[in-house]
């Protein structure tokens, strides 16, 4: 029997019709490393206050269509409750307070001032995602240009 925990299947996540009171986390779905970001974040979720959608669904440009696809491409997005838009270390930011595995970052995250160094190490990691995670998705047609 093969353990959850180790399975290489991805985790479903909750989709924003299943969740219609979630602040939405929009995605690279393509991209192993955010993947499996967003399902820890998944799975940290006690309270389902989330709910994820890949930048790749047809249903982002419907929902959202301030959000081009070359800013979804360059940082993740939340969408919170009230419909105002976190990017990158700012989405970290606002998780940081709602999800209790992030509680400890909280008071760094909010350091005044500090907004503009997170989100200069969050644009280091996000350029380099697709060499960081599981890449046994890339194909030429979803990869290629990001190495």
């Amino acid at each position: 029997m093969a353990n959850s925990t180790t399975s290489k299947e991805p985790c479903p996540l909750p989709a924003p019709q299943e969740r219609p009171n979630a602040a939405i986390i929009i995605f690279d779905g393509q991209c192993g490393f955010c993947r499996g970001q967003v399902e820890r974040l998944s799975r940290w979720d006690r309270t389902k206050s989330l709910a994820f959608l890949s930048l790749h669904d047809s249903e982002v440009s419907k929902r959202f269509p301030d959000l081009t696809f070359n800013q979804l491409m360059e940082q993740m997005y939340l969408v919170d409750t009230r419909g105002n838009r976190h990017g990158g270390a700012a989405a970290f930011r606002y998780l940081s307070r709602k999800l209790l595995r992030l509680w400890f970052l909280a008071p760094l995250m909010h350091i005044p001032g500090s907004l503009s160094i997170w989100q200069w190490l969050y644009r280091k990691i996000a350029s380099r995602r697709y060499r960081l995670g599981d890449q046994s998705n890339c194909d030429e047609s979803n990869c290629k240009v990001h190495f």
